[in-house]
């Protein structure tokens, strides 16, 4: 019983993670949403951002997409919008930039995330982002590391934007590394499958929303 309780508690940890590198949410996958993993293999396609890719050697990794019907300029804004997420992606509880000015290389941000009782002492996570490849409107790649009281999990996200007929193609992929992830390499991919998904299903639908909006109030100034 109690080795029972204690992998529900490492799964509840590494559901409510949000991790540098995504979130590891409880969300079904969004409509339109296409997903591969991995659990052992390097794929043959990872994403790159200026030639640079995710980690390598990681067994924890997962790549999914989406397509979203909004301008390229609308979901940029989102997603580099670090402060903003709070108010569209209800797992970051607090987001802060750690510099000024539009994201590029070398920009840092922190954001935070609960953590329900687990096997650790961690009752939250901070995760502290660093831009470490950026092509405007293009492509993001950031790393570093999600921290708790006993619990550390390394992870590097890549992140692609591809304007097409219909909207915005949307492709991430995302590592992780770290010794409570290694050690259930099958429950930790299938959560950050879970988290990559959830996010990109809420960009989706705020992004939309919003362009929805900017589309009627063009329509109410006869634009």
């Amino acid at each position: 019983m109690s080795d029972i309780r204690r992998l529900g508690g490492i799964r509840a940890t590494l559901l409510a993670a949000p991790l540098a590198i995504g979130l590891l949410g409880t969300a079904v996958a969004p409509a339109g949403a296409a997903s591969t993993s991995d659990l052992h293999l390097r794929p043959a396609g990872s994403l790159t951002c200026r030639g640079v890719g995710v980690d390598p050697d990681a067994r924890v990794r997962h790549r999914a997409e989406i397509l979203i019907d909004a301008p390229l300029s609308t979901v940029w804004k989102l997603q580099t919008d670090v402060e903003g997420w709070p108010a569209w992606q209800a797992p970051v509880t607090t987001a802060e930039r750690l510099d000024h000015g539009p994201l590029r290389r070398g920009s840092a941000f922190r954001w935070t995330t609960p953590v329900p009782p687990n096997p650790t002492p961690a009752r939250s996570l901070e995760i502290t982002s660093t831009i470490e490849q950026l092509s405007p409107r293009s492509c993001i790649r950031w790393t570093g590391p999600a921290v708790g009281e006993g619990l550390h999990i390394d992870g590097v996200h890549v992140w692609n934007f591809t304007a097409t007929r219909g909207g915005v193609r949307v492709t991430t992929e995302e590592t992780h590394t770290g010794p409570q992830v290694d050690a259930d390499v099958p429950t930790a991919t299938a959560l950050l499958r879970q988290g990559l998904e959830a996010w990109l299903k809420d960009l989706k639908a705020t992004a939309e929303a919003g362009a929805t909006a900017e589309a009627g109030g063009r329509a109410g100034l006869g634009v």
